[in-house]
């Protein structure tokens, strides 16, 4: 089996590309533009294993030469970030969609399966993002009466390390946050409001789940390790750090609290193993100099 991944060097494709074993894959294509510049997601990727790695951006590239001879395509090239996504919402769009538009005719034209990570934000947060991964999710259901075979999973907020972590998205900032002794910023309608979150390696699991499985049936899941308040986030920090919480608002503060069910994927075979203290307390290991 030959698979693709774009986006392969952020906080879950490098995740996903460190973990391949030798004999998984006939072969692991792997394209990334580098506008972030995580070269070091690259650094020390297991033995024996044939990776090929394409510099590039999806809107650019010839995605039809690249698709050829790929069994499954993992598509994680995307502008993630919710709060900023309301300064380049044209940018948000262009990538999220018209980018997912071409891999999609791309993997039509080469018979590729196509994994497609959407979002639980769609249920709670209107942001030009989960915006973008709603009208994705709504292409993907079109092409499917095209003969496209893929599947949705909308992930919850990723928790836990990786060498293409970035530290924007709520867990991670807090811990980014307290070690560096700074006040932890928090919106202040959001401190005992639930949300979704996922483990970097339930995540990892799924996506693997999925391949050996086959289980490209055109189906959207809720994929996430459990429903966290902030109030819950912060006690597991507290255990490790002094935490200072200093309330902000912003442009998609006020919503609701909800909570998602992984139930439907969990009807499928797959069991989550996550664990929201470890990954945290792996996490702050890793500022080992700032740990005094």
């Amino acid at each position: 089996m030959k698979i693709l991944i774009t986006g392969a060097l952020g906080h879950i494709g490098s995740g996903l590309i460190h973990s391949i074993c030798p004999g998984q894959f006939d072969e692991v294509r792997l394209i990334d533009n580098l506008s972030t510049q995580r070269y070091a997601s690259l650094f020390n990727l297991p033995k024996n294993i044939n990776f090929n790695f394409i510099e590039g951006d999806i809107l650019t590239l010839d995605l039809d030469k690249l698709f050829k001879g790929i069994d499954v395509v993992i598509h994680l090239a995307a502008i993630t970030d919710a709060t900023t996504s309301f300064d380049k919402k044209e940018l948000v769009m262009k990538v999220n969609y018209r980018g997912t538009e071409k891999v999609i005719l791309a993997c039509l034209k080469n018979g590729c399966k196509l994994f497609y990570p959407s979002t639980t934000s769609v249920y709670g947060m209107k942001s030009p993002y989960a915006e973008s991964k709603l009208k994705a999710e709504r292409l993907l259901m079109y092409w499917s009466k095209k003969g496209l075979r893929f599947v949705v999973c909308r992930f919850g907020t990723i928790f836990g390390p990786s060498i293409g972590m970035r530290f924007h998205t709520a867990v991670n900032k807090f811990i980014w946050q307290a070690v560096h002794g700074e006040p932890i910023t928090v919106w202040k309608t959001a401190l005992n409001q639930k949300r979704p979150y996922l483990d970097l390696h339930d995540a990892i699991r799924a996506i693997n789940f999925i391949i050996d499985k086959d289980l490209f049936n055109n189906e959207i899941y809720n994929v996430l390790t459990a429903n966290y308040t902030v109030n819950d986030i912060l006690k597991v920090i507290k255990k490790r750090l002094p935490v200072k919480v200093s309330f902000v608002t912003t442009k998609i503060m006020n919503q609701l609290s909800y909570e998602v069910s992984n139930e439907e994927f969990i009807k499928t075979g797959f069991k989550f193993r996550g664990d929201l203290d470890k990954q945290i307390d792996k996490t702050i290991k890793l500022f080992r100099g700032f740990d005094n």
